[in-house]
């Protein structure tokens, strides 16, 4: 199979969440089929990458092995926040995606690149580090819990970006959720992550901004991600 270190960037700008899922399952399956197709007809076609870019309208999302109870309200008061709730494919327990938010899915054949999941999540992890950085945030990891935080080992340890991911014959989906201008308020109708007695933040409230330019950030993101991955950017 050829190797392929292109990556194909698109900003699907604000998108119910079951459609993003379906665009991701579509590209995903995509690539998967390429790669059967190419080892049952001994061929070399080369497989895609993506990563998109996109703001969901409020929901709430539940990895696979997550626990339904870290949801702290019922469907009726999910309709009066106007937010949706899906269970879905992921690693990781519940998370939040809403307005101010980042959020990102790689959808890459990782063969391309390295055959290493630990090492991806790290490298999205350090993408995500390096872009709060250029915004003078000094973020880290905690261990044993995937993702972006503030002070940790520390009373006022948060959490600033949340990470799960789906991976399959070392094809990549779902992703990352930057909070950037988001409101908090959202995180007190369940337990983030599954972790009690951590908080959350963002980089509005760490700044003390009025408001960020998400843009810039998404293209601060990118470059980081095409240092990391050593990825050859492309667009529509």
């Amino acid at each position: 199979m050829k190797n392929n270190k292109s990556v194909l960037i698109q900003d699907l700008g604000t998108l119910d969440y079951a459609e993003a899922w379906a665009y991701q399952e579509q590209l995903f399956k995509a690539i998967v089929q390429t790669k059967i197709d190419n080892r049952r007809n001994s061929a070399n076609t080369a497989t895609e990458n993506h990563l998109l870019f996109v703001r969901h309208p409020h929901v709430y999302t539940l990895g696979k092995s997550g626990d339904p109870d870290n949801l702290l309200i019922d469907e009726q008061k999910l309709a009066s926040i106007g937010a949706q709730f899906f269970k879905i494919n992921r690693g990781g327990d519940i998370t939040y995606h809403g307005p101010g938010q980042i959020v990102g899915y790689p959808i890459l054949d990782l063969e391309n690149f390295f055959t290493d999941i630990h090492k991806y999540l790290r490298l999205l992890e350090e993408m995500i580090i390096l872009t709060l950085a250029d915004y003078g945030i000094k973020a880290e990891r905690s261990k044993g819990e995937t993702g972006v935080w503030l002070d940790v080992g520390t009373p006022f340890a948060r959490k600033i970006c949340a990470m799960g991911v789906r991976a399959s014959r070392w094809v990549t989906m779902h992703g990352f959720a930057l909070n950037v201008n988001t409101d908090l308020g959202y995180f007190d109708h369940m337990i983030p992550c599954g972790i009690r007695g951590k908080s959350v933040t963002s980089m509005r409230v760490e700044l003390k901004s009025q408001e960020i330019d998400e843009h810039k950030v998404s293209q601060r993101l990118l470059h980081h991600f095409e240092q990391l991955f050593q990825a050859e950017i492309e667009f529509p």
